[in-house]
C-alpha cells in the first residue's frame, strides 16, 4: 500500500534563548550557518535525499554531522522539497537550529505479490526511485543517454502524482540542459498537469523563452505574479519579464521589471543576481543608444562580479568589452580585454568549470578580439602580435573557427603593411583551415542528427511506460495516443472528402468564365487538376500505410507496429509539407522515397531486398520534381509484383547524371510482371490500378504542359517473357 506522504508539523528547536529584540544589526546583514535537520517523525531518522534552496541556492546533506548546513541572513526564505512530501517553506529568523519533522515517510514500498497461485503475502521491496532520481541528477551534464535510463527506471513502477511530478520535471531540466526546448516545455507542461508546482512553472516560463514562445512565456510568467512567491521566486519571475519584454524589443516595460526585481534582489540581499540585472539593465540602455547610462550601470555590474568570482568577472567583463566595441571605444575595450586575458591565462583551470554557451573567455578568442581592436583602430603593428597569439593558443586547443578568423586577419594586416610574403602565407594558411573547418563542421552535423535520434529514441521509451491509470488520464498512454491518431486521420479524410467536394464545385463556377480568358483559365485548371490529383494520392496512401499498421497489430507485434507508426508518421510530415507544391528539390523526394521503401521492407523483408544508388556527379540542387512522383511505380513494382514471387525479389532505383541539363531515373524490379499481375487481380483492383496510373500519367500531362516538357515516364517489362518491370524517368533541370 502506497502511503500518502504530509507534513503534520514545522517547528524550530531554539538552543539559544534570546529574544526578538535581542537580535543585532550585524547578524541581519551578515551570512551566518544554520544547521537544517529533515527527520522522519515516526522513526527520528534523518532524509537525506531532500533538496533545501535558500536565495536559489542548493545545500546538500552533510553525511558527517547528518544534517543539511545552509548559508543564510535573516529574512532570507528556505524552501525544503522532496518527491515523497509537500515543500516546506520558512523564513529565517535567526541563526538557531531549524528540524522539520515528517510524518508518514517511508524509505521502503508495501505492495502485494501472489505466491502458489492461492494465498497472497504482503513484502517489502527495497524503494530505488531516490537512487534512480539522484542518478539521473548527476549524469544530466556528462551523459544523456544515462540520465534519461534513469528516469525510465523511476518511472517504471507506479509512483505517487507527488513522485510522477518530479519526475518528469527532472526529466524537462534534463532536456533543457541538451537544449530541446521544446520537448523540456512539454515535460515541464506534465509535471505541473500531474501536480501543480512554483518552481517547476517558473522553469516552464524560462524554457517557453528560450523556445523564443516569447507569447506563452510572458503568459506564464505574468500568471505567476499573483500567486504566493517568495522573494528569491518573485525575482526571478520580474527578470523573466523583463527578458521576454527586451526580446520583443519592449525597451521601457524591460526596465521597469528589471529596476523592480534589482530592488528586490538588493532588499534580499542576493548578490548574484544584483549582478545579473545590472547587467541587463545596461543591455538595455545599450540597446536604446543611450551610451552614458549603459556605462555607468556597466561598470556596476563589473564591480559586482568582481567581487563574485574570476568566472563571473571574466563573462561581464567580455560583455562590456562588446559594448566598448559597438560604440567604437576601442582604448577602453583593449584596456579591458588585456586585464581579461591575464586573468584567463592565470586561471586556465577556470575555462572548464565556467561553462558559457558562447565560450567567449578563451585565450584565443580574447586575442583575437584585442588584435581586431587594433585593427580598428589602424594600428597594426600592435594588431599583429594578439593575433599570431590568438591563432597559436587556438592551434592548441584545436579550436578552428577562432584559428580560421586569426588566420586571415593577419593576411590582410600584413599586406596591409606591405609585408606581402607574410600576407600570402598567411592567406594559404587560411585556405587550408577552411576546408578543414568545413570537415568539422559536416562532422558536426553528423552528430547532430545522431543526436536527434538518440534523443527521439529516448523519449519514445520513455513515453512506452506511461499506461498506468493516472498517466492515461493525463492523456499520455499509448492507448490515448492510439485513440488520438485515429481521430486525426478520420478527421484528415473528411477534409480531404470536403475538400474535393469544394474542389469540383468551384471548377463548375470557372468554367463559366472560360470564354473570357481561355489563357488563364486554363492555367487555373491545371493548378486546381494537379490539387485534386495530389489530395486522391495522399488518403490512398494513408490507407495503405494504415493497413500495414493493422496488420502488426494483428500478430500482436506492438513493437513493430510502434516503430512502424513513429516512420509513417515523420514520412507523412514530410509528405503533407510538400502537398501544395508542383515541385519540390530532388533531394526531399529522395528522402522521401528512402522513407517509404524502408517502411514497405519492414514489412515484406521476406518478399524482397533494395537499394537506392543516386550519382555522386549528380548536383540535386539544380534539379526538382513533382512530390510523390516516383511512389506509385515503386508501390506497384512491390504489392503487384515482388509480392507474388515464390523467392525474394530485388528492387533496384536508379538516379544517374545523362548530361548537364537531365537526370535519369530508373526504377526496376523483377517481380512477375504486369501481365500476370493483371490476370490475378480481381475487377475492382484492375479499375484501382488504372485510375492510379492515369492519375500519374495527367499529371505528367499536366506539369509538362505548365513548365514546358519537364518530365517523361516510359514503363517497359524487363524480360520478353513479361517478367520484371522497368519504370525510366527523365528530368530536365529547371
Amino acid at each position: 500500500m502506497i502511503l500518502r506522504k504530509y507534513i503534520t508539523s514545522l517547528f524550530i528547536c531554539l538552543f539559544v534563548s534570546v529574544s526578538a529584540q535581542e537580535i543585532s544589526v550585524d547578524i541581519q546583514t551578515k551570512m551566518f550557518d544554520v544547521k537544517v535537520k529533515v527527520l522522519n517523525k515516526n522513526t527520528n531518522a534523518p532524509i537525506k535525499n531532500a533538496e533545501v534552496f535558500v536565495s536559489g541556492k542548493y545545500f546538500d546533506y552533510n553525511e558527517i554531522y547528518s544534517y543539511y548546513l545552509i548559508k543564510a541572513r535573516v529574512g532570507d526564505q528556505l524552501r525544503v522539497s522532496h518527491p515523497d512530501f509537500e515543500t516546506v517553506y520558512y523564513t529565517i529568523k535567526s541563526d538557531e537550529e531549524i528540524k522539520i519533522l515528517v510524518e508518514g515517510f517511508a524509505s521502503e514500498r508495501e505492495f502485494t505479490v501472489s505466491k502458489s497461485s492461492r494465498k497472497m503475502k504482503s513484502i517489502r521491496k527495497p524503494d530505488l526511485y531516490h537512487q534512480y532520481l539522484d542518478s539521473a541528477n548527476f549524469y544530466k551534464k556528462k551523459d544523456i543517454d544515462l540520465s534519461l535510463s534513469f528516469v525510465e527506471k523511476a518511472l517504471q513502477d507506479n509512483q505517487s502524482k507527488q513522485r510522477n511530478s518530479v519526475t518528469y520535471k527532472t526529466l524537462a531540466d534534463v532536456y533543457l540542459y541538451w537544449k530541446q526546448y521544446d520537448l523540456a516545455v512539454n515535460n515541464y507542461k506534465l509535471s505541473i498537469q500531474i501536480k501543480d508546482n512554483t518552481a517547476t512553472k517558473i522553469a516552464l516560463a524560462n524554457a517557453q523563452f528560450l523556445l523564443n514562445d516569447l507569447k506563452e512565456s510572458k503568459h506564464t510568467y505574468t500568471n505567476l505574479l499573483n500567486q504566493k512567491l517568495s522573494n528569491y521566486e518573485r525575482i526571478l519571475v520580474l527578470e523573466g519579464l523583463g527578458d521576454v519584454d527586451f526580446s520583443s524589443k519592449k525597451y521601457n516595460t524591460a526596465k521597469t521589471y528589471y529596476k523592480e526585481s534589482l530592488k528586490l534582489a538588493k532588499e534580499s540581499l542576493v548578490t548574484a543576481k544584483i549582478t545579473d540585472l545590472n547587467s541587463k539593465l545596461a543591455t538595455v540602455f545599450a540597446s536604446e543608444g543611450n551610451v552614458a547610462k549603459a556605462n555607468i550601470q556597466f561598470k556596476n555590474s563589473l564591480n559586482l562580479a568582481a567581487k563574485e568570482n574570476i568566472n563571473r568577472a571574466l563573462e561581464e567583463e567580455e560583455k562590456v568589452a562588446d559594448f566598448y566595441n559597438s560604440n567604437r571605444l576601442f582604448d577602453d575595450e583593449i584596456k579591458l580585454r588585456k586585464e581579461s586575458l591575464i586573468k584567463a591565462e592565470s586561471n586556465k583551470t577556470s575555462q572548464k568549470k565556467f561553462n558559457l554557451e558562447s565560450d567567449s573567455i578563451t585565450s584565443q578568442k580574447i586575442n583575437y578580439k584585442i588584435g581586431n581592436a587594433y585593427i580598428l583602430k589602424e594600428d597594426y603593428k600592435n594588431a599583429i602580435p594578439f593575433l599570431e597569439k590568438s591563432k597559436k593558443d587556438a592551434d592548441e586547443k584545436k579550436d578552428i573557427t577562432i584559428e580560421k578568423d586569426a588566420t586571415r586577419k593577419l593576411s590582410e594586416v600584413y599586406a596591409t603593411v606591405g609585408e606581402y610574403d607574410k600576407a600570402l602565407k598567411s592567406y594559404q594558411d587560411y585556405v587550408k583551415l577552411v576546408d578543414a573547418a568545413y570537415i568539422q563542421k559536416e562532422q558536426e552535423i553528423q552528430q547532430v542528427k545522431r543526436f536527434s535520434k538518440k534523443i527521439s529514441d529516448n523519449q519514445n521509451r520513455i513515453a512506452s511506460l506511461e499506461k498506468d491509470k493516472e498517466l492515461a488520464e493525463s492523456k499520455i498512454s499509448l492507448a490515448y495516443i492510439d485513440q488520438k491518431l485515429s481521430e486525426e486521420s478520420n478527421q484528415r479524410q473528411r477534409l480531404i472528402i470536403y475538400s474535393l467536394v469544394g474542389g469540383f464545385l468551384l471548377m463548375s463556377l470557372l468554367a463559366y468564365f472560360m470564354f473570357r480568358n481561355i489563357k488563364q483559365q486554363k492555367l487555373a485548371n491545371n493548378l486546381l487538376a494537379l490539387k485534386s490529383m495530389r489530395s486522391q494520392m495522399n488518403p490512398h496512401f494513408i490507407f495503405n500505410a494504415l493497413n500495414s499498421v493493422n496488420s502488426f497489430i494483428a500478430v500482436n507485434d506492438e513493437r513493430n507496429a510502434n516503430r512502424y507508426l513513429s516512420e509513417f508518421s515523420a514520412l507523412m510530415r514530410a509528405v503533407l509539407e510538400n502537398s501544395d507544391e508542383d515541385f519540390i528539390p530532388l533531394t526531399k523526394e529522395i528522402e522521401l522515397l528512402e522513407l517509404y521503401v524502408k517502411l514497405e521492407h519492414n514489412r515484406f523483408k521476406e518478399k524482397f531486398d533494395y537499394v537506392i544508388s543516386v550519382d555522386e556527379n549528380i548536383d540535386l540542387k539544380q534539379f526538382s520534381i513533382p512530390p510523390m512522383l516516383l511512389q506509385p511505380y515503386i508501390e506497384n513494382a512491390i504489392w503487384h509484383g515482388l509480392r507474388y514471387r515464390k523467392e525474394i525479389g530485388n528492387l533496384a532505383i536508379s538516379i544517374v547524371k545523362k548530361d548537364d541539363d537531365t537526370v535519369s531515373v530508373t526504377i526496376t524490379d523483377n517481380g512477375i510482371g504486369r501481365k500476370k499481375s493483371q490476370e490475378l487481380k480481381t475487377k475492382n483492383q484492375l479499375k484501382q490500378k488504372s485510375k492510379g496510373m492515369n492519375n500519374i500519367k495527367n499529371r505528367i500531362a499536366i506539369l509538362n504542359d505548365m513548365y514546358k516538357d519537364r518530365v517523361s515516364v516510359v514503363v517497359t517489362d524487363v524480360l520478353e517473357n513479361g517478367e520484371g518491370t522497368k519504370v525510366a524517368l527523365l528530368l530536365k533541370k529547371k
